[in-house]
């Protein structure tokens, strides 16, 4: 993996970290009301599933198809401190892009 490709999966996985995660920490700070709102939003509970399934879809296929030292339990850790934006990238780079070449 060249430095530029490095650079661009640390760049979005940056990105995923801060951007979607921020505008969720807005919101829970100064518009979030009850966890029932947020169940009562299809839209809301619509992405949620998803995000779910993929995250579930994705670590049953890096437990299958390992992609190098960290498995898919660091996988679930990394979605679940930052989403798939930020985890996709990221294990990416943890598992190949920390190899030197």
């Amino acid at each position: 993996m060249t430095s530029k490709q490095k650079l661009i999966l640390i760049s979005i996985a940056l990105f995923g970290l801060f951007v979607p995660n921020g505008m969720f920490f807005v919101y829970l700070f100064t518009q979030f009301h009850s966890l029932g709102e947020v169940l009562n939003d299809l839209l809301a509970l619509g992405f949620i599933i998803d995000a779910f399934m993929t995250t579930g879809l994705l670590a049953w296929w890096f437990a299958k198809h390992p992609l190098g030292k960290y498995s898919w339990k660091m996988f679930i850790v990394l979605s679940l401190l930052g989403g798939l934006g930020f985890s996709l990238p990221f294990f990416y780079y943890l598992n190949r892009g920390m190899v030197q070449d």
